[in-house]
Formats: structure tokens, sequence, C-alpha cells
């Protein structure tokens, strides 16, 4: 069995109210994931979904426990060396596309790749590729304006994908379509997470999607319960 891409060990997270009271939202999660499996994260709202994708994307710190990435104990690792692993390891994608209005379908992909100072021409040779595997080859010069909300996630996808990484997490990115577009987001994703061999974890509300990855948890009292 391969060694952990990522693992979270006694995870928890607690919240501190105005007044002073402390919420705890997570409880101890344990999990590991190898790479290039895929799993969901299902729950009613408010569970700590969201918080729990942040911790593993190294957007938040845990009140207590450690997460590895690769073995390595990245829990407290200053701002800017998290910012570096996130950009060459982990790719982003959420309910809100967040693509940039003025610029075009290939200009939003490439925004990732920006980091390194100069250009790239094998970013773009696969930011390209990518754009045609998801049928967006015809629309690499449209602004987000002039796309569908599916086509505008599509595009997030692969803005995500474009650095490589061996991590990708997805909150609830079928969220705001249709079901047609929320049903051909969720089989992208799927192949993308076979093709790519990236490790593919997704916070939904959609047993649908859900249903599509290898293994699914629920998040319930701030406590993951694995789903058979």
């Amino acid at each position: 069995m391969p060694a952990p891409l990522l693992e979270l060990s006694g995870v928890a997270k607690t919240y501190r109210t105005g007044g002073g009271a402390e919420i705890p939202i997570l409880k101890g999660i344990d999990l590991s994931i190898a790479p290039g499996e895929s799993l969901a994260v299902e729950g009613p709202s408010g569970s700590g979904k969201s918080t729990l994708l942040h911790l593993m994307g190294l957007l938040d710190r845990p009140t207590a426990g450690r997460v590895l990435l690769d073995g390595r104990d990245v829990t407290g690792l200053p701002e800017g060396e998290a910012a570096r692993i996130r950009a060459r390891e982990i790719g982003f994608v959420f309910q809100a596309h967040h693509l940039l209005p003025q610029c075009s379908v290939l200009e939003n992909v490439l925004v990732p790749t920006l980091a390194a100072g100069r250009p790239d021409p094998e970013a773009e040779r696969r930011a390209r590729r990518l754009l045609q595997r998801v049928g967006l080859s015809d629309r690499l010069d449209h602004r987000p304006g002039s796309l569908s909300g599916g086509e505008c996630q599509r595009t997030a996808v692969v803005r995500a994908l474009v650095n490589r990484p061996r991590l990708l997490l997805a909150d609830e990115p079928t969220g705001s379509l249709d079901r047609a577009s929320a049903e051909a987001l969720g089989r992208l994703l799927g192949e993308l997470n076979r093709e790519e061999g990236v490790a593919l974890v997704v916070v939904t509300h959609s047993p649908a999607l859900a249903a599509g990855m290898g293994r699914r948890f629920e998040l319930r009292d701030g406590r993951l319960h694995p789903i058979s």
C-alpha cells in the first residue's frame, strides 16, 4: 500500500466567540489519503466540512492535532512557506469559480503559473491540452461573462490542475450548477482524478457526486463517520 499523501492526526478546530465562549467545530479527526485516491465528505450545512477542507489545504491551522503532507508535518508552517506548498502541491475548486472577469479563459487558467515570474511555454501547452480535454478549446479567448456556469466551473477545474498538483480539493463544486451541468462536472472530476493521478477530496451535499468517489464520509458532530 502506498505511503499516505495527506494525513490528519487528531485534528481539532475550535472557534472563540466575541464573548470568549469556545465552539468546537472538529473533534479529533483522523484521516489518511493515498496518492491518486478520491473521497467525498458529506454532512449538513455548518457541520465543518469547509473548515476541514481549509485545514487540508493549509488555508487554516488546527487548534490541535497535526497535518502531514507526504510525511512532512506542515501544521504550523509560516504563511509564506505554506503558500509555496499550496501553489506547488494543492489545487482548489470552490462553489464560486472566482475567475477574473477581465481575463480570458486561457489567461485565467494560467494565473497559478505566474508565481514563477516568467512565462512558461510548457504551462501554456498544458493549459491548452486540458482545456481541450474538458471541451473548452473553442472558448480560449472568451471572458467569464460570456460563459455558462458549467463552462466557468470547468475553467476553474483546469486552473486548479495546471500546476500538476498532487491533491485537488473541491468545496461544493456543483452547488451552483443545474442538474445536467452538475452531473457532467462530477463525471469530469472523476475522470481527471484517474487520468491525472491526483488525489481528490470533494465536500458536497450531492449524493450523486459523492457516489462517484472511492470513499465516502459523513461529518457529524465534529467527527468523520465512514459511509459504506
